[in-house]
């Protein structure tokens, strides 16, 4: 059973940066994706960054240039380091985990089933 624990979010000034981690328990095959969500009030959940089981990223077109992920397989641990936010980038941000086979735009494929409780990000 994998578990995932997302931290580092908290409240900035629009221009300023902030890098989110989430690590994950518990046994995960070789070609386990992993990636971000967010989830405004009142809005869907929309998927920010992914990254697949060769470290190769993909990001929604909102925030390509600001926002990078990666991934410390070592530790099982993925991170997302956000440049330059804006308020829009407000949001509850969620770590996800499983395999796949691929991944585009922000999301992977078959979807995920694992996730975090998530971490809040406020930009003002």
């Amino acid at each position: 059973h994998v578990q995932l624990v997302e931290s580092g979010g908290g409240s900035v000034q629009a221009g300023e940066s902030l890098t989110l981690s989430c690590v994950a328990t518990g046994y995960m095959p070789s070609t386990t994706c992993m990636g971000w969500f967010r989830q405004a009030p009142g809005k869907e959940r929309e998927g920010v960054a992914a990254i697949d089981s060769d470290g190769i990223a993909s990001y929604a077109d909102s925030v390509k240039g600001r926002f990078t992920v990666s991934r410390d397989n070592a530790n099982n641990t993925v991170n997302l380091m956000m440049n330059s936010l804006k308020p829009e980038d407000t949001a509850m941000y969620y770590c996800a985990a499983d395999p796949c086979t691929y991944c585009s735009g922000g999301y992977c494929y078959p979807d995920f089933g694992y996730w975090g409780q998530g971490t809040q990000v406020t930009v003002s």
